[in-house]
């Protein structure tokens, strides 16, 4: 009798270990479903938040631009926005898209090199230590034809690559599809990144325009072989105290008249091309939206949009 009561004492604590196993993962399982429950439920209000980010940013741009016939880094728009509310938290922070070289300005309909975009992107490329075939890689990549420029790359290099593909023969899509160009690497690309762009200030232009108020000191002394860094940092003081109204006032610069003369046509004071990004927080959760528009008289374009 005593050694059935003994076994019927271990079978009942056996089986309240068991109940009690089941029982802690039920909680645990319930905890787990409840926390994934409340970072969904955050995760969709900072996204939410985050595109409301890119919409204010935008109605600021068309409010603070409204009438004026230039744009400069003293426009209210490039001064960051931070808001906070029992909801959470967003920042808001605009770029002027047009202070870059248009990378998908490197080569014209016809196939021929852009003379001006590729001064440009060879001025930008010494300065980060970039071989100048790297450029007729880009342009074999871009244009519609198979023959290979001089030290380019069509078709027949790129099938010879362990893992083989084709160039584009179009324009960039993403500046991450640089990594695919024979030439550029991880390194030059991130050195480069901040002085280029793929967006052209006005659909369908073959050249797009630099915007020398909002164009940083890299990009200005790519534009011309007489802008050295005294010149270029001259440039800086003078739109800081007084923003340029029109490209000609280069000129007010010692020795930039003969520079503004020669930048005719291929640079602004203006831009209309703007890359907005927008970070918000939902407690322990947060969303970051950039998107790339294109401001005009009848609105804006969303050119790109990615959220992280």
């Amino acid at each position: 009798m005593r050694g059935e009561r003994g076994f019927a004492l271990v079978l009942t604590l056996v089986v309240t270990a068991l109940m009690v196993a089941v029982l802690v993962e039920l909680i645990h399982q319930v905890t787990v479903d409840i926390s994934l429950s409340r970072s969904y439920r955050d995760g969709q209000q900072a996204s939410l938040l985050a595109e409301s980010g890119i919409t204010g940013g935008i109605k600021l741009l068309q409010v603070s631009l409204q009438g004026k016939n230039y744009t400069s880094l003293s426009d209210t728009w490039a001064t960051p926005v931070k808001l906070d509310d029992e909801t959470g938290s967003i920042e808001v922070s605009v770029s002027d898209e047009s202070g870059r070289i248009n990378l998908n300005s490197l080569v014209l309909p016809n196939g021929q090199f852009e003379p001006f975009t590729l001064s440009a992107l060879t001025r930008l490329g010494t300065r980060f230590q970039m071989p100048e075939e790297i450029w007729s890689c880009l342009a074999d990549w871009q244009d519609a034809g198979d023959q290979t420029r001089s030290n380019g790359a069509e078709a027949p290099y790129y099938k010879t690559l362990k893992r083989a593909y084709a160039p584009r023969n179009g324009r960039l899509v993403t500046l991450a599809e640089l990594s695919l160009v024979k030439g550029f690497s991880a390194d030059s690309i991130g050195r480069m990144l901040p002085f280029v762009t793929i967006y052209a200030d006005q659909a369908g232009a073959p050249l797009s325009q630099v915007n020398i108020n909002t164009a940083p000191r890299e990009v200005l002394s790519a534009l011309d072989d007489g802008i050295d860094g005294r010149m270029a940092d001259r440039i800086l003081e003078e739109r800081r105290l007084k923003p340029f109204q029109t490209p000609g006032e280069l000129s007010r610069i010692p020795g930039g008249e003969a520079i503004s003369q020669k930048l005719v046509g291929k640079v602004s004071v203006k831009g209309s091309l703007y890359r907005i990004t927008s970070v918000a927080r939902v407690k322990e959760t947060a969303r970051k939206i950039e998107a790339v528009v294109r401001l005009s008289g009848s609105g804006a374009e969303t050119l790109s949009w990615q959220e992280y």
